[in-house]
């Protein structure tokens, strides 16, 4: 990506590599570009399901780390890019949720449902799929969903009376919505509603009303990931490997100067 985009604007010829200082400060700039990237939703390709388990009278509840709420702790092994859970010990498993323990790479993530599919029950034993190459023996690994940057809806599942699942919506309230409520700690069966406030590092879910049960399944936007080193192998949607070179290309305009106007402008008309 960082060589195609400088190639794009003169900056390389065909076959020259960048030196270290120039692509790693190229490499920050890629980052940086992710994050305001983030902000914008109709960049976002994926809209991930956030799964986790609500505790009786507890109605906030923190999300963003390993140490938030929204996190899992299980059994699990990886070989290559494949997850095998044998064991959930608190928590729920979801797609996009981040993975931490002994000598897993930073950043590994769970990118789709193998024979496993998520939640906290015996379904959500199995296999995951990763997109980072790990080895790791069956041991305790701990993984936490990422700060959302916005949730779009949800819906929370109850056990029913006849023993199969109840899934009802929730509503999403804006900051003045949920002011208007009078009683947030109301107690109730399960939650109705849900305020999030997107704070940092930890974003925080306010639910209401004060849930005794419940399953709750969150649809977010999430933050693309940034690259880690020059050297990540990722998997992108299709159109996305030409929007980040295009785009970087046009940032690092301002860095390579020398760029004639009708390379800069055929630069922004694909950026």
């Amino acid at each position: 990506i960082i060589k195609g985009a400088m190639r794009s604007i003169g900056a390389l010829a065909t076959g020259e590599a960048p030196t270290s200082d120039e692509a790693n400060d190229a490499l920050v700039l890629l980052n940086d570009m992710l994050d305001q990237w983030s902000n914008q939703k109709l960049l976002v390709f994926a809209i991930q399901e956030a799964i986790h388990e609500l505790t009786a009278s507890k109605y906030t509840y923190t999300v963003g780390s390993s140490s938030a709420d929204l996190a899992c702790t299980f059994t699990g092994s990886i070989t290559g890019t494949v997850l095998t859970v044998t064991a959930i010990a608190s928590g729920a498993l979801s797609v996009g949720q981040i993975l931490t323990g002994g000598t897993i790479t930073t950043g590994t993530a769970i990118t789709s449902y193998g024979t496993g599919f998520g939640g906290n029950g015996s379904a959500a034993l199995g296999t995951y799929n990763l997109q980072i190459s790990n080895t790791f023996a069956s041991a305790t690994i701990v993984s936490y969903v990422p700060r959302p940057l916005r949730i779009n809806s949800g819906f929370v599942r109850v056990v029913s009376s006849v023993g199969g699942t109840l899934d009802y919506a929730i509503a999403i309230l804006t900051d003045e919505e949920y002011e208007m409520i009078g009683l947030k700690q109301l107690p109730g069966p399960w939650p109705r509603a849900l305020y999030y406030q997107p704070s940092m590092p930890l974003g925080v879910l306010n639910y209401w009303p004060n849930p005794s049960q419940g399953e709750m399944h969150l649809f977010c936007d999430s933050i693309l990931n940034r690259f880690s080193t020059l050297t990540d192998t990722v998997t992108l949607p299709q159109g996305y490997n030409m929007a980040l070179r295009f785009n970087l290309a046009e940032l690092l305009l301002t860095e390579y100067p020398r760029a004639d106007a009708t390379i800069a402008q055929q630069v922004m008309m694909q950026a």
